[in-house]
């Protein structure tokens, strides 16, 4: 400013040259100008870059920069805004206007007309990507991507609202953009190439009447902030400066048309193959996985991006649905939920994804600023779409009629404001929350445009207590009108009473004062009902055997693999098992802290009633023997409700979890680990039998293993790194495992050399069956040469794993010495008639170890053979059936050899019902029927 004075002193003094002071004068503004916009653009980067919580899973890489995909944007025009909302009908929804494209860059370009385009309305519906769009288009410019503009000066209309004292232009934008304190006051003379952005127009009530809002063309007066916003559109103030305005449909004609060079809709990503760029960008982030091993991890990531766009390319629902970016951001969440999460405790619930996703895109905006009421939009939402949902879940129904839709949103509706507000939410919300069904023969009904949405919407209508009759709702709407009028004429008595004598008066109203009182009380019994709901929903006996709740996710996100259904074939029924888990999740204190911020309240009190209420109900009947699949459910909801004592109080009741065939991906290994953390009982089983685990998942289980008497981990595809964590458990001094089932899992010799490390130093294990683990020879031999350091064993299963005489026999001669092994286990295996004969020498009537290798003992029948073929066909399906049915054989030969050995009648009876069975186990193995 100095400088600037200094020069202007000597162009005073020297007239003969003004137009070289003016020229010296212009360049050191511009130099002055250039140094403090270089500053806004740093700061406006750092700001705009900034991601929200929700963003940090997917990696440290993550960048708006590095993910970000344009949605289609539409030229439109006032005479389309203008016609009058269409129905809600399947048609009109459809029914998508073929207009001229234009890129974001472009928006200030040359009208059809040839006149420079000045102001222009960008507007979507809820979802579209208004304000990420907005964020790419300043970070753009920060880094020197928009050219046109020197200069971008970001507003929020919210923040904008929220401020009624008068300011200046000038004093707005140095109060929020400190580095531009030398700009403005040059910001009217200059020519810099200024770009103004309001964000969010619909929180503004903008006059543009001369008489609500007079003219203002000075950037130092003091106006209201609307004010402002009104003379920058109306080009009276700053007529040079460009204007960018992002709204919601219903506020658009908020602003005249005059005023509004062009009209532009942002439509989202109506192009399927920018929905498969969205995907492949954000599921490909490095270091998103969070595995150890980055080959792994890319190879798990291209397989989702393959699966989701195999679902999208055979145009399901989801292709509808992921229209709007903002779902195929929830998409993308819950992918990387169901297949990335391995911390313990998981870092978030599913529940919180949903109200995350809800928050990110309503942030407690009001439905319409021009109402009274002021309601906010999820709380609309709630009491509209809910009671939609939730009737769709009662009736299990996934698809609304016209009629429906009319139901749930007109019936109700009496005044001009009710009216206005449903106007509102149809042209700004309906389309984020409903859509047309794509299924053939369902053309003409409405399905919500995520699943689980449906489930969530219907669970935060009961929580919220919307779930009332006609009497509820006159009762509470008395007892609010009593509560405050007998406050207020309590008090006018009580003076009055005092100089006449009208002592009746205060009986009366203190009788008045008792009826909220009493309705209180009543109305308590609301929480009770939603308790008995969420036990009933989550308990249903005909979901039992479905998958469970997470699978049900990803089967709806990735699509079932294999042949499409025919039209004509009878649809499953529709399973709604996330409802009562949502409702679980709503009531933890993280998710109402959001709602709460999105005008949703749930009181501390309510939540502690309704936990109370179902605390026996749901202990009760989680006590009972649940299917796998439903277990897991139950294992889930625990897990979504994070209230910890009511957690630990339902764990400790299960004594034994049967999760076999459940697939325990990560996410559920995490929530089971977690789940069982919140207790330190001991489990009297676990069975995770065919549970598709790994090292990894052992890794996680680690603490809940521990705790576990009976162990099952059949069927795992459990190598030699998975035996070093068992290893590790089994030698762990609070180890408590007294049982451990590691059948049909490929040990290997190198896994069997670390499981007999682990028999050497345990003191807990007395039952280990390693049938079928490919141990041969040397894994045998292992085993054998560290039993003997082992005092706890009582029976061994080595069946079916290709040993030889050499080995079979190594192993009975050390179990003979042990000290507690009684049973060996060795049918199955390459051991030939001298080595039959070897073993049986060396088994002892009484007190000697039982080898259980053929249904033969000597001249009898061995007292396990029902075992041997139990094992036999419980196994089968796992095993290869040629050598299966070589084995049978030769159990057949041996037992026609014993028969013809001994003249004894009984034994000989024995023997040819062993053999009838062998035969008919033979038989159907020959047809395939076994």
């Amino acid at each position: 400013r100095g400088c600037v004075r200094s020069l202007q002193g000597d162009s005073q003094g020297s007239p003969a040259q003004p137009s070289s002071s003016r020229h010296g004068q212009s360049q050191l503004r511009n130099v002055a100008s250039s140094g403090a916009i270089k500053k806004h653009q740093k700061s406006l980067s750092a700001w705009f870059s900034h991601q929200p919580n929700e963003e940090r899973q997917f990696g440290p890489s993550f960048s708006l920069d590095a993910v970000h995909v344009d949605p289609v944007i539409r030229e439109s025009s006032l005479e389309e805004i203008l016609k009058p909302s269409p129905d809600l009908t399947i048609q009109n929804q459809l029914q998508q206007p073929r207009r001229k494209v234009i890129s974001l860059h472009n928006l200030f370009d040359v009208d059809a007309c040839g006149r420079q385009v000045k102001n222009v309305v960008l507007y979507g519906t809820v979802g579209t990507g208004k304000s990420t769009l907005i964020k790419k288009m300043v970070v753009d410019w920060c880094h020197g991507r928009l050219p046109r503009f020197e200069l971008v000066i970001p507003f929020s209309c919210e923040d904008l609202s929220h401020s009624h004292a008068h300011v200046s232009l000038r004093r707005l934008i140095t109060k929020k953009y400190q580095h531009l304190r030398d700009v403005v006051p040059v910001l009217e003379a200059s020519n810099l190439r200024v770009l103004f952005i309001l964000n969010g127009l619909e929180r503004l009530n903008l006059d543009f009447r001369l008489a609500g809002t007079e003219l203002c063309c000075d950037p130092n007066e003091p106006v209201p902030p609307s004010a402002i916003v009104v003379n920058l559109l109306r080009k009276y103030l700053l007529p040079e400066a460009s204007i960018i305005v992002t709204t919601r449909p219903s506020a658009v004609r908020r602003i005249p048309g005059k005023y509004v060079g062009r009209y532009a809709e942002i439509c989202g990503f109506s192009d399927t193959n920018l929905q498969k760029l969205y995907f492949q960008m954000r599921l490909s982030q490095p270091g998103c996985s969070r595995e150890e091993s980055q080959d792994r991890a890319s190879a798990e990531q291209e397989n989702l991006v393959e699966m989701l766009s195999r679902n999208l390319e055979r145009h399901n629902q989801i292709t509808a649905a992921c229209f709007l970016p903002s779902y195929c951001w929830l998409v993308c969440t819950t992918l990387h939920f169901l297949y990335f999460t391995r911390t313990v405790p998981p870092s978030q619930t599913l529940t919180g994804i949903y109200t995350s996703f809800l928050r990110l895109n309503f942030s407690g905006e009001v439905l319409d600023s021009a109402d009274p009421t002021h309601i906010s939009m999820m709380k609309y939402v709630a009491k509209t779409v809910g009671k939609l949902a939730y009737e769709g879940v009662m009736s299990r129904k996934t698809c609304f009629s016209e009629e429906d839709l009319r139901q749930c949103f007109e019936v109700e509706m009496k005044t001009e404001s009710e009216l206005n507000l449903l106007e509102v939410f149809r042209s700004d919300v309906f389309r984020f929350f409903l859509s047309p069904c794509v299924q053939p023969g369902k053309e003409h009904t409405f399905v919500f445009t995520i699943p689980a949405m449906q489930e969530y919407l219907a669970a935060l209508y009961v929580v919220l207590g919307e779930k009332k009759t006609l009497a509820q709702r006159v009762g509470k709407e008395l007892s609010e009108v009593i509560g405050k009028v007998s406050e207020d004429v309590a008090v006018v008595v009580n003076i009055v009473s005092k100089v006449l004598p009208l002592r009746f008066l205060p009986v009366l109203f203190n009788l008045l004062k008792i009826f909220p009182r009493y309705f209180s009380r009543v109305s308590g019994k609301d929480r009770d009902a939603i308790a008995h709901t969420m036990a009933e929903e989550l308990f249903k006996e005909e979901d039992y055997y479905n998958d469970d709740v997470l699978d049900q996710i990803n089967s709806s996100i990735l699509g079932v693999e294999g042949p499409m259904r025919h039209p004509d074939e009878a649809p499953d029924d529709e399973v709604f098992e996330l409802f009562p888990i949502f409702m679980g999740g709503i009531l933890s204190r993280r998710n109402r802290a959001i709602l709460e911020q999105l005008g949703c309240s749930i009181k501390n009190l309510a939540a502690f009633e309704i936990a109370q209420a179902m605390k026996k109900t749901v202990i009760r009947k989680g006590r009972k023997g649940l299917p796998p699949s439903e277990l897991m459910d139950y294992l889930f909801f625990l897990h979504e409700f994070q209230n910890e004592r009511f957690t630990a109080e339902a764990v400790r009741s299960l004594r034994a979890v049967n999760l076999s065939s459940v697939k325990m991906t990560p996410l559920k290994c995490s929530v089971l680990a977690s789940v069982m953390s919140t207790t330190c009982h001991e489990v009297q089983e676990l069975n995770l039998t065919s549970c598709n685990l790994d090292s990894g998942s052992l890794r996680t289980l680690f603490p809940v293993l521990l705790r576990c008497k009976a162990l099952h981990l059949q069927l795992n595809s459990l190598g030699s790194d998975a035996c070093k964590e068992i290893r590790d458990l089994l030698l762990h001094d609070k180890c408590v495992v007294s049982s451990l089932r590691l059948a049909n899992n490929p040990v290997g010799e190198q896994g069997a050399r670390y499981l007999a490390e682990a028999l050497a130093g345990n003191r807990s294990l007395t039952q280990l069956s390693l049938l079928h683990t490919a141990l041969g020879d040397p894994g045998a031999e292992a085993i054998a040469q560290h039993l003997a350091e082992n005092q706890h064993l009582q029976e061994l299963n080595l069946g079916y794993n290709s040993l030889t005489d050499a080995a079979a026999l190594r192993v009975v001669e050390v179990a003979k010495r042990h000290e507690t092994l009684d049973k060996v286990h060795l049918y199955f295996n390459d051991i030939s008639e001298d080595g039959k004969r070897a073993l049986d020498s060396l088994r002892m009537d009484r007190d000697g170890v039982r080898a259980l290798v053929f249904l033969t003992a000597g001249t009898d029948v061995s007292d396990y053979w029902s075992h041997i073929l139990n094992v036999v066909q419980r196994n089968l399906p796992f095993w290869d059936r040629e050598r299966v049915r070589q084995h049978l054989a030769l159990l057949l030969q041996d037992l026609e050899s014993s028969r013809s050995q001994t003249a004894n009648p009984w034994r000989k009876a024995k023997f040819l019902r062993v053999e009838s069975e062998v035969k008919k186990m033979l038989g159907k193995l020959q047809d395939g029927s076994l």
